[in-house]
């Protein structure tokens, strides 16, 4: 038999179940540089009165092998769609079920049944977007939708170009321009992208995630980079216009997951439930430039950013391709080219 509470005890009950409020202590998170609004940071240790640390990292590979080897003592990171995936695979991530929490009804139902984390057991969005390139249009007038920008770049910009220092960006971009398949096994293909690479590295000036600086400072005209960096450049630099090349796009979402045995479990748990909710997932929009994934966040968002070029694909645009891990005897050779390219 059931207990009746008296309406005392019940009021205590429900104080009790709604325990996450009552959270204190710290979180430690750790994400990719100047992507976290410290707005978002503020708001959620005064709702929760917990002390968040952050350190960052560059790309999805430096944040593995950290993890990997273990007592990292964080909590939370933000890895990649591809990189969840892996996570999950080698057991590195706490089982966290999002699809139970309050917020959960927020996600956008594409954004559910995604092929990194089916159903959302793990995993929340962070951020959404895609990877191309801008140019300064003030210094370079011809066509800019195509890879041949650069993989076969006109004279004026040899020289003028910065690529990301990322591997999987590069050589998937490489195999649209050469209409092979990503993750091709085939020696033949895999050879076309090499010597595509060699052919065209004498063009590049530099290597680089920080691509705000290279575009804004005018170190480059062209840089491989992310749709809400070109945003951001935009913001500070009008000429320049990201491209949405004809052979196609990479798309990706960065995720908030929770390490396992991370020390401070409850307070990441709530961290993910929290940037659920609209009003903090338009923080980190406003903040770093993309999309969220988070049904009702545009009403806390200028109109502006949700009809931007770099936010709002124009008709035609490619649709975004999310790629999935390579196989290892892929990821192996990858490696073996890149490393040669990287010389």
């Amino acid at each position: 038999m059931k207990p009746k509470l008296i309406p005392a005890l019940a009021a205590l009950g429900l104080a009790l179940a709604a325990g996450p409020a009552l959270a204190k202590g710290e979180l430690h998170i750790y994400n990719w540089g100047d992507y976290t609004n410290p707005k978002l940071i503020e708001k959620f240790e005064k709702k929760y009165d917990v002390k968040v640390t952050q350190d960052d990292y560059d790309s999805n590979e430096t944040m593995l092998a950290k993890v990997r080897t273990g007592n990292t003592g964080y909590d939370i990171v933000v890895p990649s769609d591809y990189t969840v995936k892996i996570m999950i695979d080698e057991g590195l991530l706490a089982k966290t079920e999002p699809d139970q929490m309050s917020n959960f009804k927020n996600m956008k139902p594409e954004y559910v049944d995604v092929y990194w984390d089916k159903g959302r057991h793990y995993s929340v969005p962070w951020q959404i977007g895609t990877t191309a390139f801008a140019v300064d249009t003030d210094k370079y007038k011809g066509d800019i939708d195509t890879y041949a920008i650069l993989f076969d770049p006109p004279d004026a910009l040899k020289g003028q170009i910065n690529m990301l220092d990322d591997m999987n960006s590069i050589m998937h971009a490489a195999e649209r321009y050469l209409g092979i398949p990503r993750c091709s096994a085939d020696k033949a293909n895999l050879k076309k992208v090499n010597d595509l690479l060699v052919k065209a590295k004498p063009n590049w000036k530099t290597f680089s995630y920080d691509t705000i600086t290279k575009m804004t400072s005018g170190d480059v005209i062209v840089t491989q980079t992310w749709n809400g960096a070109a945003y951001r450049m935009r913001q500070k630099m009008p000429s320049v216009k990201y491209a949405y090349p004809k052979e196609g796009i990479e798309g990706w979402m960065d995720n908030v997951a929770v390490l396992k045995g991370a020390p401070n479990m409850e307070n990441a748990k709530l961290f993910q439930n929290f940037i659920m909710e609209p009003e903090n997932a338009a923080l980190i929009s406003e903040f770093a430039g993309y999309d969220n994934g988070i049904k009702g966040s545009e009403k806390f968002l200028p109109a502006s950013f949700a009809d931007a070029p770099e936010i709002k694909r124009p008709e035609g645009a490619p649709t975004p391709e999310f790629v999935p891990p390579c196989p290892p005897a892929v990821v192996k050779i990858y490696n073996q080219i890149w490393t040669n390219l990287r010389k």
